[in-house]
């Protein structure tokens, strides 16, 4: 029989199914299979190499007469790790139910399972299991469990365990960070981020990746360029990835400049997501000529554009009213290979119609918006019936639909569409505003916002700036307020919606000359980008504003969308 340190050669050498079952049969005739100690490694071999099969390692599993929990671990590892991850859980129950004893690295792998199939409610019971066992010193175990409940959304639950531990490693820093950027916490992420640089840790690409995503979320520039400022000296800019999110953060902080800046300077080869980045980074941004240019580059550059890439530049098409440009690009995709799906079909109700494949949610949801736009009531009405024929019940849908009957002065369909959201039990969601990094805060408005502790100084700039607009012949919109009210209710309404008040703050907040930024979770209408061009004007601001569609830069009365948005 051969030595230990033989088997373990022969098992580095079982890269194929057919060596494993070589190496297993082999094992079996001499009648050493029930006790070697390599017994594990091979079960571990076929449960997680590539080469493996994990019906082949339960298979083996069940010819041990008293498998150890080494044993259990190995297949449950593998489990853990399969498209399958529930059967982890499975696996994990009945060792549970036997004689075997649950180790750290049993509750570990169990709640690995538990992240990748987002099982919460098994994973705070394998928790409270834990606690039982005495395992909650284990750094690696609390690591993971804390990964769980911040990908089941439990947020709090993820932050009880990370002030509890009695120590942390790095990977605990990453996967509380990572946790609160990827949960819309991207507040506490920053500042959990600073506190770790604080305490005496060096973040690694990990860290940035979380911190930056979280930078992108709140458009939060000085803190994005501190941590890109962090990767250069650290030399993470040789990773792809994290240069990927640094050009990521620059877009959506609505600096494309610095973005592009990022992208030619990379000393790393780059990747597809890298100009695909760019691209949509041009999109958001309405340079729709720029994006198709990078789209023609990446293919001389030997990148072969995918279906994001198509997406991104179609999008540049859509924001810069490049109609023609938009339909040359569906046309060449086709004949590049691009099989384009049911997002790229997002145009018109004739291109619905002819569609090889069945229109999703998401391009009947588009259709509504431009509905809205155009003022067709009997699209927007047929959009809305498939909406509900497929089961969607997103407040959106209903707002929309309010709004088309509503900028039509049709006031008893609005009603009936909002009695259908009460018995439906639909929400609609608040608008609100961003004014990011005044004093290192961000400060968040909703329309009509008397809450913050300056308000009287932004109401009073509203006034002022509602005056001096007159002067330049502005005049309020208000048959965008789709309300049965009065003129003069109207006009006040318009006036304090959550970008007015946030542009506000940001005048009586810095000094003259700062660029002033802003994010808003809905599309800014069109008054607020009326006022807002005259304000850059008067006031000789730049003004940045990020919607839900893409940026707006106002400077000199003039907004860098050319009013197509």
């Amino acid at each position: 029989m051969a030595s230990q340190c033989q088997l373990d050669s022969l098992l580095q050498k079982c890269t194929s199914l057919i060596r494993m079952k070589q190496l297993q049969a082999h094992l079996i005739t001499t009648g050493k299979f029930q006790f070697h100690p390599s017994r594990t490694k091979f079960l571990e071999l076929c449960s997680i190499s590539p080469a493996g099969d994990l019906s082949f390692a339960a298979q083996i599993f069940r010819l041990i007469e008293t498998p150890s929990t080494n044993d259990w671990n190995a297949v449950l590892r593998g489990l853990a790790q399969s498209p399958e991850p529930t059967q982890a859980l499975s696996w994990y129950r009945a060792m549970s139910r036997g004689p075997q004893k649950v180790d750290a690295l049993t509750c570990s792998f169990a709640l690995k399972g538990c992240a990748r199939a987002l099982a919460f409610s098994e994973a705070t019971q394998i928790h409270s299991q834990l606690l039982r066992f005495g395992f909650e010193v284990d750094i690696l175990l609390l690591t993971t469990l804390l990964d769980v409940y911040a990908k089941t959304g439990d947020l709090d639950a993820a932050q009880k365990v990370f002030d509890n531990m009695c120590k942390r490693d790095i990977a605990s820093w990453n996967a509380m960070i990572s946790g609160l950027a990827q949960g819309s916490r991207p507040n506490e992420a920053i500042a959990l981020f600073n506190r770790m640089k604080d305490e005496g840790w060096r973040p690694n690409e990990v860290t940035v990746l979380g911190a930056l995503s979280a930078c992108s979320q709140l458009g939060a520039l000085k803190h994005g360029q501190i941590i890109h400022a962090y990767v250069v000296d650290e030399k993470l800019d040789t990773n792809v990835i994290v240069c990927n999110a640094v050009i990521d953060m620059y877009a959506k902080c609505g600096f494309v400049d610095k973005a592009y800046s990022v992208f030619v300077s990379m000393s790393c080869n780059k990747s597809l997501i890298t100009w695909n980045t760019m691209i949509m980074a041009f999109a958001m941004n309405g340079d729709g000529c720029k994006a198709l240019e990078f789209l023609d580059q990446m293919a001389l550059d030997g990148v072969n554009p995918d279906a994001v890439s198509y997406l991104a530049a179609l999008c540049a098409c859509n924001h810069a009213g490049l109609v023609e440009d938009g339909v040359r690009l569906f046309d060449t995709m086709k004949e590049c290979g691009v099989k384009p799906n049911v997002k790229h079909y997002g145009k018109a109700c004739d291109i619905i119609n002819s569609m090889p494949m069945v229109p999703d949610v998401v391009l009947w949801q588009s259709l509504l918006g431009a509905c809205k736009t155009h003022g067709n009531v009997e699209m927007a009405e047929k959009a809305s019936r498939k909406l509900v024929e497929m089961g969607s019940n997103s407040c959106g849908d209903f707002v929309l639909l309010s709004n088309v009957y509503a900028a039509q002065q049709r006031w008893h369909d609005v009603g009936r569409v909002r009695e259908a959201m009460k018995i439906r039990d639909v929400r609609k969601v608040p608008g609100f505003s961003y004014t990011t990094e005044i004093d290192g805060k961000i400060h968040k408005f909703v329309n009509g916002d008397q809450s913050h502790p300056n308000s009287k100084e932004i109401y009073a700039k509203l006034d002022e700036i509602k005056f001096r607009a007159r002067a330049y012949g502005y005049a309020a919109e208000t048959n965008l307020v789709l309300h049965d009210i009065g003129e003069e209710d109207k006009e006040n309404v318009l006036n304090y919606h959550s970008e007015k008040l946030a542009v506000a703050y940001g005048l009586i907040s810095t000094s003259d000359g700062t660029p002033i930024q802003v994010i808003k979770n809905l599309r800014i209408c069109v008054d607020c980008h009326a006022v807002i061009k005259i304000i850059s004007n008067i006031y000789n601001r730049e003004i940045i504003v990020r919607d839900r569609a893409r940026f707006h830069r106002f400077k000199e009365g003039v907004c860098s969308c050319r009013d197509y948005w």
